[in-house]
């Protein structure tokens, strides 16, 4: 942890190239964008957001299966890269959305949080998942995927980081890998619809 990327750069790289991670074309990308497609299921969903959506790489995959898809991202520049990335899929909007802050909807289905937490503080992580697990429908799923080790430009360590996310949402879950690799791991965490007591 020596230098942690903040928004500006962020924006900065997607300024400066549409797929600075190569997300649409690297294999890895695609096996691990094929695991979160899983995770969300086999069949239709209906209100799905998605977290931090970068350039809109796995975005363009979810809307196929979302009945309704809001891809949020904190940058501008990611914004304008995921609209293009949905644009054949009219309930699929891109949309602003700086973390920690309020999603466009009261209510979701899915949840899809790939490649942002070790990017926020602990206080800020700790926001984003009681947000989430207020916005999540009863039985819902929230779906991550993040790498399991570090990089330098990380404010918080990779190991671990799903289930300190869950921790703080103060709800229990059923939690299944759905696959992991050296460098990854995707996981499934199913709401138990009831909030844990404090």
């Amino acid at each position: 942890m020596t230098s942690p990327i903040d928004l500006a750069g962020f924006a900065a790289k997607f300024a400066g190239d549409d797929d600075p991670w190569r997300t649409f074309t690297a294999r890895d990308e695609a096996v691990k964008r094929a695991a979160i497609l899983h995770a969300i299921g086999h069949r239709p969903v209906g209100r799905v957001l998605e977290l931090a959506s970068g350039n809109g790489s796995n975005s363009a995959a979810i809307a196929r299966m979302a009945l309704c898809l809001d891809a949020t991202e904190g940058t501008r520049e990611g914004v304008d890269l995921t609209a293009r990335a949905v644009a054949a899929w009219p309930r699929a909007c891109a949309s602003l959305l700086v973390l920690p802050g309020r999603p466009p909807r009261l209510v979701y289905d899915v949840i899809v949080i790939a490649e942002i937490l070790y990017y926020l503080s602990a206080r800020e992580m700790a926001r984003v998942a009681r947000e989430m697990a207020a916005r999540l429908r009863g039985d819902g799923t929230i779906v991550l995927a993040h790498h399991r080790i570090d990089y330098y430009d990380f404010a918080q360590h990779a190991a671990g980081i799903h289930a300190r996310f869950l921790a703080e949402t103060g709800r229990r879950w059923t939690v299944r890998t759905v696959r992991r690799t050296r460098r990854w791991v995707v996981t499934a965490a199913r709401a138990d619809g009831v909030p844990r007591s404090p």
